[in-house]
C-alpha cells in the first residue's frame, strides 16, 4: 500500500464536473493499492495518518495533528502508484491491485478512517476520471508505504 499525503488548506476531487468530496484543512491522500495488501496494511496505514503530527504549533513546528486542527481527509484512488517506468515509455501496472480487489480494499481504507477520524473523511470515486484541486499547505508531502 502506498500513500500520498500532501497538508492541505483546502482540497475538492471533481468527477464530470460534480464535487464528490471536498474538504477544508487536513489531509489529501492519494491512494494506491497491491495486489498482497490486505486488512494489516489498511489497519496500519490508518492509524499512522491519523497519528501523524504535521501541522504547525504556535511555534511554528509540525506538533499538532488532525484531532487538534479538527482536519479532514479528502481520500483519493490512484492506482497508478503502483506504475514501474523502470522499462520502456509505458508504465507497467502489473503491481498494482487489479478492481475486483482493489474496490473493497479501498471501500474498507475509508470506513477505518471514517471510525477514526476526527473530522471529515471525503472521496473521489474509484476508478472514475477525476480533476483534483488543492492547495498544498507547507508545502507538506510524505509518501508512506507498507
Amino acid at each position: 500500500m502506498r500513500v500520498v499525503l500532501q497538508r492541505v488548506s483546502r482540497a475538492e476531487v471533481r468527477v464530470e464536473g460534480r464535487i464528490t468530496g471536498r474538504i477544508e484543512r487536513g489531509f489529501a491522500l492519494l491512494v494506491g493499492l497491491a495486489r498482497d495488501d490486505g486488512d494489516a496494511q489498511l489497519t496500519w496505514m490508518a492509524d499512522k495518518i491519523l497519528s501523524l503530527r504535521l501541522f504547525p504549533d504556535s511555534e511554528g513546528r509540525m506538533n499538532l495533528g488532525l484531532d487538534e486542527v479538527q482536519g479532514g481527509l479528502l481520500v483519493i484512488s490512484q492506482f497508478t502508484l503502483y506504475g514501474d517506468a523502470r522499462k520502456g515509455r509505458r508504465p507497467s501496472f502489473i503491481d498494482a491491485a487489479p478492481p475486483e480487489q482493489a474496490v473493497p480494499l479501498y471501500e474498507r481504507f475509508v470506513h477505518l478512517l471514517r471510525e477514526r477520524a476526527p473530522g471529515p473523511v471525503e472521496t473521489g470515486e474509484f476508478g472514475a476520471m477525476m480533476d483534483v484541486e488543492l492547495v498544498n499547505d507547507g508545502p507538506v508531502t510524505l509518501i508512506l508505504e507498507r
